[in-house]
């Protein structure tokens, strides 16, 4: 049985939400004035895709046309060749690790997205993810679009086709597991207001650095859901938008890998609902979780599996502006003092 469409759903998405063919790199490059535009590539062992990724950006959007200003590609503790090939293509490539240093060590996505955010210096930062296969310069002009050319938007969610490759063919939207077993039903429960956001854990997203530097950055998975429900409570529905990138290849990860990103969402809405008073406890009654690896050595016996367990919890980084100038890491301490 369907229902009518929420009217607050409706309006929204007819609103906010944009193609990438709606803008041309020249066009932003005329729009965009004094703002500086910084990219921003969180990398762990992305050796196959990170140098064809950065080459593109730097190719049509800086030296073809003036509309990127830099590119800040973060080296999540990679063991491959991804800072070298990714500076060599003209990044400039900082660890995850040094801007980080003198704060609590954590792990994940979420941690080198902040950290990227600390290194750079644009007033709009644009987050492309590393593991892009095809990649084409449209990923960022559709991203940059609406903060260029409408000052009441905030932030830009990117969504797309996510293909995923079976044995019996290749599925066309298959990609999305996690957001559609997970992340959209945590939604629609709780914050029905973003129920509209095609894909809220995309990892293509772009903000005004006033935004971004307000809310917390989740250390793992749970980085973009948190990040959209931070930012609905930061500036409210109408500053948030989306755009269609059109088709997104990338490499996919293994259901047992899916199970603890999921995991870690449900750990992270779970923190929001909390700050929001929906729930007593600060944490789950447990953050670990259980897996069963079949065929693996050291089975328990008479179960041919291997018991696996993992911490899902979720630390985060505090926003930035809540920082004392003398914690922040070095880049934005410079910035600061140049400006």
């Amino acid at each position: 049985m369907t229902h009518a469409v929420s009217p607050v759903l409706e309006a929204w998405a007819s609103s906010r939400t944009f193609t990438y063919t709606e803008w041309t790199a020249a066009e932003l490059a005329r729009s965009k004035g004094d703002t500086r535009v910084s990219v921003v590539i969180p990398a762990r062992n992305e050796q196959a895709t990170i140098g064809a990724i950065v080459a593109t950006i730097r190719d049509a959007l800086m030296d073809e046309i003036s509309l990127v200003d830099e590119i800040v590609v973060v080296d999540s503790r990679s063991t491959d060749d991804t800072a070298m090939l990714a500076r060599a293509a003209g990044a400039r490539v900082v660890s995850q690790d040094d801007v980080t240093r003198g704060l609590p060590r954590m792990e994940g996505k979420g941690d080198a997205l902040w950290a990227g955010l600390a290194a750079s210096d644009g007033d709009v930062v644009a987050f492309v993810d590393g593991d892009l296969e095809d990649f084409s310069a449209h990923f960022v002009t559709g991203l940059l679009g609406p903060l260029l050319t409408d000052a009441s938007v905030d932030y830009v969610k990117g969504f797309y086709h996510r293909p995923l490759n079976r044995a019996t063919g290749v599925e066309p939207d298959g990609g999305g597991r996690v957001t559609e077993l997970a992340a959209r039903p945590l939604i629609n429960l709780f914050w029905p207001e973003l129920a509209g956001v095609v894909q809220p854990l995309a990892g293509e997203y772009a903000g005004r650095r006033a935004v971004l530097e307000r809310i917390p950055f989740v250390s793992g998975y749970g980085v973009e859901i948190a990040m959209l429900i931070d930012l609905l409570h930061e500036v409210g529905l109408d500053a948030l938008a989306q755009v269609d990138l059109g088709v997104r290849h990338h490499r996919h990860q293994s259901t047992e890998a899916l199970g603890r990103m999921s995991a870690q969402i449900m750990v992270t809405a779970w923190s929001r609902l909390h700050r929001a008073g929906m729930v007593t406890d600060a944490l789950p009654p447990s953050t670990l979780m259980t897996q069963f690896r079949r065929g693996a050595s050291g089975g328990l016996p008479r179960l041919d599996r291997e018991i696996v367990t993992t911490e899902i919890g979720v630390t985060e980084r505090p926003p930035l502006v809540s920082l004392p100038s003398v914690a922040r890491p070095v880049r934005t301490r410079r910035a600061a003092v140049a400006g």
